[in-house]
């Protein structure tokens, strides 16, 4: 989230940019920000985040962990018995849409995600953000991530959620699970890129907003693309691939029964797929989508070519 003091410096970057480069600040208006002020109050809200004391800074991040975990339990439930009644673009698009709720909440309630602390890669690059700063920054966030993740994990588990629908959320929990733990990984950090490369979109767009609505809007597309594509996010699999683990490992003997699943058909859903086959690589990839992608692209064209 943005801190407090540099409010008066995310509002001066609403204004519109003289010939000698200066911004003048501009009178409150509803028109959308354009890109060249997306880039700058994008180098702010940087430059806000890595100055966040870390107990803030980890205290958000377990927000957005919990969020982008909400939304994962959200796609889960919504595609659970689809398989076979609906066509597979359908259910995937379903899946998308709902799992917007997760960085809605992140944008519009205020919350740390890592992949989206990516885009502090454009204040880095204006030598407004330290090395150091950028990477502790992203290790904090990534921590925090973690541990709102696997907190909404236990707590979705241990409700029993998975058994509803006669076993039919649980079973499309081992799906999604065996589906990601068994990427290549170049194959898994080629599709973390295309995933963050939307995720920072999305944010970029939300750059622009003058309202909720606005930022509403702008969040819904890229990410149901990315969901319907089967892009793969680091955050959500915090997520989705530990709520596979334990219904497998720890799955009541009525939701075998119920679901007809049987733990030794997704023998690759371990702990150790989840680390070294799936969250490596994609964050690799999260990265590079994000803060090369699209954050340095951005401020080679709004900010680096300026003069």
């Amino acid at each position: 989230m943005t801190e407090p003091s540099v409010r008066s410096e995310l509002d001066a970057s609403a204004g519109r940019r003289g010939a000698d480069g200066v911004i003048a600040p501009s009178a409150p208006g509803l028109d959308a920000l354009m890109p060249p002020q997306m880039a700058q109050k994008a180098s702010d809200v940087g430059v806000a985040k890595a100055g966040m004391s870390p107990l803030r800074t980890f205290m958000l991040a377990v927000l957005a962990g919990a969020f982008i975990g909400l939304g994962a339990m959200f796609a889960t439930t919504v595609v659970a018995g689809a398989s076979g009644s609906i066509p597979f673009g359908v259910t995937r698009l379903l899946a998308g849409l709902v799992f917007c709720l997760g960085l809605i909440l992140v944008v519009v309630a205020g919350a740390e995600l890592f992949t989206g602390n990516n885009l502090i890669s454009i204040a880095w690059a204006e030598r407004k953000v330290s090395n150091a700063a950028i990477l502790r920054n992203w290790a904090i966030v990534y921590a925090g991530n973690l541990v709102g993740a696997l907190a909404t994990v236990l707590l979705v588990f241990a409700g029993g959620q998975y058994e509803f629908g006669d076993g039919a959320v649980g079973s499309s929990a081992l799906t999604i699970a065996d589906a990601k733990a068994t990427l290549g990984f170049g194959q898994a950090v080629a599709l973390g890129i295309m995933c963050n490369a939307l995720v920072c979109l999305a944010i970029w767009l939300t750059y622009s907003a003058r309202s909720v609505t606005d930022k509403v809007v702008a969040i819904i597309f890229p990410i149901t693309a990315f969901v319907a594509a089967g892009f793969e996010h680091s955050v959500a699999n915090m997520f989705f691939l530990p709520m596979g683990v334990l219904v497998r490992e720890q799955g009541s003997d009525e939701f075998f029964e119920a679901s007809g699943a049987s733990a030794a058909d997704y023998a690759d859903v371990t702990w150790a797929n989840v680390i070294v086959d799936n969250l490596l690589p994609v964050t690799i990839g999260n990265v590079i989508g994000g803060s090369v992608m699209v954050g340095l692209v951005y401020w080679l064209v709004y900010v680096r070519t300026r003069s």
